[in-house]
Formats: C-alpha cells, structure tokens, sequence
C-alpha cells in the first residue's frame, strides 16, 4: 500500500524533517519521539481502547500551573489530555507545556504501576522543547491519518496504520549496530508460515528488537479470525531499553493490549533460568556480531563454558533451544557463516540442532534481503527440540520479490511462496541439481554437520550434441563462397 500512496510517503519525510530542523538528528531519538506522539494519536483514534484505558477519564482531574499564576494551583479535567483536545489549543508554548508536563508523563504509567510498560516507560524522556516543532508535528500527524482513512476503505485501517509505523521504523539509519538488524515484514511472514504457531502457544523473541516477529506471529494466529485474540502469550527480550519501549508501543498500536517485553541480555547470567523449558516457539533474528562481555555470559551456555565462545549468532542458538520445551519448534534467522563455518563452536552449535533436535529446514537467502543496511547473507533455520533430524529440506532462494540493491525495488520475482509450497508438501523430494532437495542427517554427519546449501548442490550435466568436424567445415566453405559471391556483385557496381 506504502508503496503507492506518495502522499503517505511524503508525510513521512515531513515529519523526519520537522525534528531534524528542530536539533534531533539522532534517528534512533527521532523515530522515539515520534512514535510517542503516533502513540497519543493513536490511543485518542480508538474510543474503547482509550474508554477501557482511561476509565475515571470524567472525574479525575490533574493539576497545572498557568504561566502568570504560579502561585495559583489550577486543576484541568483529565479529558484536556485527549489528543482531541489539546492538539486543538492556538497557544504553541501552552500546547508545549500541557503535553510535555501532563500528557507525556501520563501514558508514561498507562498500563499500571506494575506495568512492564510502565516499567519500560520510567526513564523515557520527550525531548521536543521547540513550540513550533511540536505543533507543526500534531499537524503533521493529524494529516497522516486524514490519509490513512481514504485508504482505509479499500485496506484495514490498523494494517495501514501498521503500515505507516513500519516505514517510520524503515528510517532508521543506524540499524546494523552491534549486529542489528530490522527483519523485513514478508521475511517474518514465511518464517511464521514455515513454523505455523498456535492460538495457545507460548510465543517468544529473545531479542525481540521493535517486536517484529511477536507481531508477526500474533497476526498470524488471528489472521482468519473474526474475533480479538485475547492475552495472547507473546514475550519478547530485549538489551536496549530504546527497543523495549518501541516494540511495546509497536505492539499495542496493532491490537495487543498488554504486551510482554522486558528490556534484559538473554545471554547474560541475570537472565530467569526458569525461562528454559516453557516455549512452544522461538521466531527471532538474534544480532550477529554483538559485542558481549565475557564475564557476564551465562555460565550455563555450553558454547561459552565448554568453547569459550562469545559469538552471539552461536550462543543465541544454545539459548533459543534452551527455551523451547520438548517438541517445541524455532525459526531463526543467522549468519550464513553459522551454516560451514570450522571452528568448533560452530560445529557443536549446529550439533545441538541435529542431534538434540530435528533439523527441519535450512533455507539460504541472497546478500540484498537487509539492504540498505547491509549485504550480509543470511540463512533461515527451522528446528524442533527433542526430536530426530532426518531429511533436512535445503532450498536455496534466489528472489525474495524485491531488487537485491539498496532501493529494494518491488519485482515479479519470488521464490517464497514456492519455500512455503514445497516445504509443506510431504510428497515432495526434490533433487540436489534443483534450488530445492533433501539431505539425510548420515550425510550431514559425513561432512562435519555442514549445512550450507552449496555442498550438497551439484550443477546439472546438460549433454551438448555438437555436429561431425567435416560437415561443420563444409558449412563454412559454403558461407566463405557466399561471401566471395557477393563482393563480387558489389565491386562490379563501381
């Protein structure tokens, strides 16, 4: 839809460019502030949430002082921090002061003292102090969702509502730090296919970063559902607080009312060991190459104890299985390097997939599906927990429907739908000369638990009949004649 709609699109820029010419040149800061106010918008857009939320909203008041009247306490109906209400107000510095003194600070305690969203929002700050920036921004959002309603009578408003937030989130220039990486909508999408969770399952992202795949999985579970799914059993982690709190704004702009993501190191020793056992899936896409502190790693992770290893594409592998309870099932995303690589970390981690686990699918995707914020090449892995790897499904994808450069144009192109067909389809067997075929566990073995597609792939000998020497030799004496023909004709001309 984004991709047609300009006006949205322009929107979009407007408001990035409002903060920058305001100082906030920190697109991680930027992206917080302004999800913060898509957040109010939001909440103010839909009447039972905001009635459910905000049940004393006619007798609570809240107390103000008016400039002038500082000695004077004046109290203001609760119902002035609608965003109905103030975003209405002609005086930018009173706009300012009532949302930077009243509103802010109160759906920083939105869910509840006990909160985890509470808990994420304490040390929050909103950082816009220019009256005309804020104001040019409510503007600016208000003229988002004018669009977001025409566009709504052909889409579902809370899709294109995602849709808006998920191109804030695309403009986030410093992903890929420590390894970071935003996962692309469609490529949650056929990890959550590959997977197919439940309505009951416990649901979990050790490093949830904004709560894609959590979302991902929620509205796969709903998605032929006419009813709400309530309390769904999501639970996200993550290290940066700045992540927590976006991931959990994310998630309650698309439905869910109590999300559960608390900002922590899933691979450090402060993480609940009780965690362990209890998921039935994992869908995550863990950093690559964070920077970890060796003293800090969970002591209980073998990798680190037994390899003294500190790559978080390997540890987060030990985690994720030390998660899932017994037949529970993980779709991770990793570095194609996991896949070959020689140390024995890397050995032993892809061990624990094959031999403490069936080892379901390794499906390896092209450099450009993280452009623009880097080529690296990755690989989608799908595992169960105490079962018996088999035949493992390889498939090599080529196109994921979008151009491999940085501009991630939209193509024809796409090998995902046929992933989904052939991995599901249980007659199917395929052949290693193909993009898509099975490999038994003894192979895997014989080649040191190599799994990259590449070594079990052979090209395929296509025989060429070429023609016998000699008559290959008349048919150019023939040609040559021909030619000497007619520069004959030609010089006889002149």
């Amino acid at each position: 839809m984004l991709t047609t709609n300009q006006e949205l699109k322009r929107l979009i820029d407007e408001l990035w460019n409002k903060l920058w010419s305001g100082g906030i040149s920190n697109p991680l800061t930027a992206i917080e502030q302004i999800t913060y106010l898509i957040f109010i918008r939001k909440l103010d857009e839909d009447e039972s949430l905001f009635e459910g939320i905000y049940p004393e909203i006619k007798d609570i008041e809240r107390e103000r002082f008016k400039k002038g009247e500082e000695d004077k306490e004046k109290r203001v109906p609760k119902s002035e921090l609608r965003w109905r209400n103030f975003s209405k107000l002609k005086n930018r510095d009173e706009k300012l002061t009532l949302f930077r003194d009243f509103v802010f600070p109160f759906i920083k305690e939105l869910n509840g003292e006990h909160s985890r969203f509470t808990h994420a929002m304490s040390d929050a700050v909103f950082v816009i102090s220019n009256a005309s920036v804020l104001d040019d921004a409510i503007k600016t959002i208000d003229a988002l969702y004018v669009e977001i309603e025409k566009d709504a009578k052909e889409h579902s408003f809370q899709d294109i509502q995602g849709d808006v937030y998920e191109m804030l989130l695309n403009q986030l220039s410093q992903a890929g730090k420590n390894g970071q990486f935003r996962t692309p909508r469609h490529i949650i999408e056929l990890v959550t296919k590959l997977v197919d969770p439940k309505k009951d399952d416990k649901i979990g992202d050790p490093a949830c970063g904004t709560g894609g795949f959590l979302l991902g999985a929620y509205q796969h579970i709903t998605k032929n559902r006419k009813t709400k799914v309530k309390n769904p059993k999501l639970h996200g982690y993550d290290i940066d607080v700045t992540m927590v709190r976006l991931g959990l704004m994310n998630l309650i702009m698309h439905g869910i009312d109590d999300p559960q993501i608390e900002n922590m190191d899933t691979l450090s020793k402060e993480f609940n060991q009780e965690e362990n056992d209890t998921y039935d899936v994992i869908l995550a896409n863990p950093p690559f190459t964070g920077s970890l502190n060796k003293e800090e790693i969970d002591t209980t992770l073998l990798l680190k104890k037994n390899n003294n290893s500190t790559k978080t594409e390997l540890l987060f592998i030990e985690r994720i299985h030390k998660m899932l309870k017994k037949d529970g099932t993980a779709g991770i995303i990793i570095p194609q390097g996991v896949l070959f690589g020689a140390g024995q970390a890397f050995v032993k981690a892809r061990e624990i997939m094959i031999e403490q686990s069936q080892l379901k699918a390794v499906i390896s995707m092209p450099s450009g599906v993280f452009q623009p914020y880097a080529g690296v090449t990755t690989a989608i892995l799908i595992f169960t927990k105490g079962s018996t790897t088999k035949d493992v499904f390889f498939y090599n994808m080529e196109n994921d429907g979008y151009s491999l450069d940085v501009k991630r144009a939209k193509i024809e192109q796409s090998d995902i739908g046929d992933i989904i067909e052939k991995y599901k389809d249980k007659k199917f067997k395929g052949d290693n000369t193909k993009k898509a075929f099975f490999v038994s566990k003894e192979k895997i073995i014989e080649n040191d638990y190599d799994l990259s597609f590449n070594s079990y792939y052979e090209e395929e000998y296509i025989p060429v009949n070429y023609r016998e020497p000699n008559v290959i030799l008349e048919d150019l004496q023939v040609l040559e004649d021909s030619i000497q023909s007619e520069l004959k004709e030609i010089k006889s001309l002149f």
